[in-house]
C-alpha cells in the first residue's frame, strides 16, 4: 500500500461509508479523472477503468466499490470519498 494523502475529512468519510484504503488507490491507479471545476479532479471508475481491472484480475475483489468516487486536490490530497448515486457531470 502506497502513502494516501488524506485530509482528516477524507479519512472520516471513508470510515463513515466503509471504504477501504485500497478502493481509493485503485480509483487514484485506474479510475478515470474529472475536473470539478473547483480546483480538484474527481476520479471514478468508468468501463474503460473498469475493463482494466478487469484485466488486472481486480474486479472481483473491488466489485462492492464500482461505483466509488474520490475528490482529490491540486496539491494530490484527497479530500473526500464516496458512493455515486447520480452521473459524474462532463464539460
Amino acid at each position: 500500500m502506497t502513502d494516501l494523502l488524506l485530509t482528516e475529512h477524507a479519512r472520516a468519510r471513508m470510515q463513515q461509508r466503509a471504504i477501504p484504503p485500497a478502493v481509493v488507490e485503485a480509483l487514484l491507479a485506474y479510475g478515470q479523472g474529472e475536473h470539478d471545476h473547483r480546483g480538484g479532479t474527481i476520479h471514478y471508475f468508468n468501463k474503460a477503468a473498469r475493463r482494466r481491472l478487469e484485466r488486472e484480475r481486480l474486479d472481483r475483489a473491488l466489485e462492492r466499490y464500482l461505483d466509488a468516487y474520490a475528490v482529490v486536490a491540486g496539491t494530490g490530497e484527497v479530500i473526500t470519498v464516496g458512493h455515486r448515486d447520480k452521473r459524474i457531470p462532463r464539460h
